[in-house]
């Protein structure tokens, strides 16, 4: 089967794959890349390869001076481009051609569906919708914190329990970005806080603005590990940078500097 043509759902699924890896997971050794051959009938190796083929159309992982594997094709080009015109139906959509594979296949149903918090007595729409916002929460996760490599683009810290896939952009402020992976940051839960609350922004360059709240703030905590934050470029992620109109929107909306909304910054509704 491996030497046919990709198919267009084979191709959504790999990018789903795609972005839910950091880039030196793509390669045919990883449980996930191997997993997903299985599937879809082709081999580890081809899978890796595709992965690389859509690394090559990203432009961060050009910009960084990484090419990816030449040869996308124009199919993979639009599998790219469709999931940037619709994240959240593509992200679902993914997750239900992955659950219909592995029932054809006798595999057990995976976590994202079964690790849905709610009462047993949630059946039906109910529960298909909340089935759905667990998937899309899954999946924004996984990109964000794939692309920064599992780490605070902040503070550097790397424990997956207080990280965070924080929205630049509200999840409310705008639905059709709210699993963009641009629009998204990997924070610690404090800086997440601090981020969403307005105290804490990005200039055009990247670099870390403090509200004056924290900058006149005197607690020794503050003081040592906030402050010393002012100025710093954050890490940029390997893929999926943070896009240049979502951090403009969060500075003129939520940074408490701004003049423009104030402290009352909306909840973003972020991923923990």
């Amino acid at each position: 089967m491996s030497s046919k043509r990709w198919t267009t759902d084979q191709l959504k699924l790999a990018f789903h794959l795609y972005c839910r890896l950091s880039f030196g997971q793509l390669h045919q050794g990883n449980p996930e890349v191997v997993e997903l051959a299985g599937l879809i009938g082709r081999t580890p190796s081809a899978v890796a390869m595709k992965l690389c083929n859509f690394a090559s159309l990203d432009p961060a992982i050009v910009a960084s001076g990484r090419k990816g594997l030449a040869g996308a094709s124009r199919l993979d080009r639009q599998v790219w481009e469709l999931f940037q015109a619709d994240w959240e139906g593509l992200a679902v959509e993914c997750a239900q051609l992955r659950q219909a594979l592995r029932a054809e296949r006798g595999l057990p149903r995976e976590e994202a569906d079964e690790a849905v918090d709610m009462p047993e007595d949630f059946t039906g729409a109910t529960r298909q919708v909340l089935v759905e916002q667990r998937i899309k929460q899954q999946f924004f996760r996984r990109a964000v914190l794939g692309s920064y490599a599992g780490r605070c683009c902040m503070s550097g810290l790397s424990e997956p329990g207080l990280l965070v896939a924080s929205h630049i952009v509200p999840w409310c402020q705008d639905p059709a970005n709210r699993l963009n992976p641009a629009n998204g940051l990997c924070l610690s839960a404090l800086h997440d806080r601090a981020f969403d609350q307005g105290l804490l922004s990005l200039d055009d360059e990247y670099r870390i603005l403090l509200a004056e709240p924290l900058r006149r703030n005197a607690d020794p905590f503050v003081c040592q590990v906030l402050q010393p934050l002012a100025g710093r470029p954050i890490k940029l992620p390997e893929r999926f940078w943070p896009e240049a109109g979502f951090v403009a929107w969060h500075r003129r909306h939520v940074f408490v500097d701004s003049g423009v909304g104030g402290s009352a910054a909306v909840s973003g509704g972020d991923f923990a």
